[in-house]
């Protein structure tokens, strides 16, 4: 299989476990406070940036796909995507180790105001705003901090599963 044909495929099948997972979990993906499992996956990026745009198109299709249709899938794929390149850029700052690991797995929780903002426009609730951003941020850090941290510190120790999750030996060009 050639590069491109690889790095397709790898997006496809990260973008639809993305989708399976959540929709695997459906309630706690899409309640007030969301314990949105496949959030874990925004880890992947840490270990290749070449897993942005499959969980982007994975996030936009189970937002897509959820109770706020086309809205939620704009601002979670734009939440997703911010926090997934600062998920890159806290690796490239601060290096492969647990410190690094840590801050980076705050950003979702960080940028928890981009969906916050939706849902308080989709509620037509705009004073909701800071109960939103709190929800969906204690959401994404119990699922990504408290549970992915210690996941993906074992992977990221792991040499030879790193090497099985690195686009990198098929890097696309």
């Amino acid at each position: 299989m050639n590069n491109k044909t690889n790095f397709l495929v790898r997006t496809a099948v990260v973008a639809s476990l993305y989708v399976v997972i959540t929709f695997a979990f459906y309630l706690l993906s899409y309640e007030a406070i969301q314990f949105r499992v496949s959030e874990v996956m925004v880890l992947l990026a840490f270990i290749d940036p070449l897993y942005i745009p499959g969980l982007v198109i994975g996030c936009f299709m189970a937002n897509l796909l959820g109770p706020f249709g086309i809205i939620d899938a704009l601002f979670g794929s734009l939440a997703s995507l911010v926090s997934l390149l600062m998920i890159v850029k806290t690796r490239k700052w601060f290096g492969n180790n647990l410190k690094s690991l840590v801050i980076a797995s705050l950003w979702p929780a960080i940028f928890s105001f981009i969906v916050a903002f939706e849902i308080a426009i989709v509620l037509g609730a705009k004073e909701s705003f800071w109960f939103w951003t709190i929800m969906v941020a204690v959401g994404e850090f119990v699922v990504i901090t408290l549970a992915g941290v210690p996941i993906f510190s074992w992977i990221t120790k792991n040499e030879g599963v790193v090497k099985l999750l690195k686009f990198s030996k098929y890097s696309y060009k």
